[in-house]
């Protein structure tokens, strides 16, 4: 069973390079490119590790993790 990581980046060059590298590494990865986005695929996608940047559109990394804590989800946020 692969790893999964959840890339949330709002800068699509970002995101698809962070995506090409963790595949690399073997990780099963989805982007999300805004907040709301975000939290709606950590609940659906459970990733093992979350790469989430803080200045996003919609709501801010902060309060991503915010919710993605409050939900009960315990993975790593880098």
């Amino acid at each position: 069973m692969s790893k999964k990581a959840l890339i949330v980046e709002d800068d699509v060059n970002i995101a698809e390079l962070l995506k090409i590298y963790l595949q690399k590494d073997g990780f099963d990865t989805q982007n999300a490119y805004d907040g709301k986005k975000a939290v709606e695929m950590a609940a659906e996608f459970q990733p093992d590790i979350m790469l989430l940047d803080i200045m996003l559109p919609g709501m801010d990394g902060w309060q991503v993790c915010k919710e993605v804590r409050a939900s009960g989800s315990t993975m790593p946020i880098i």
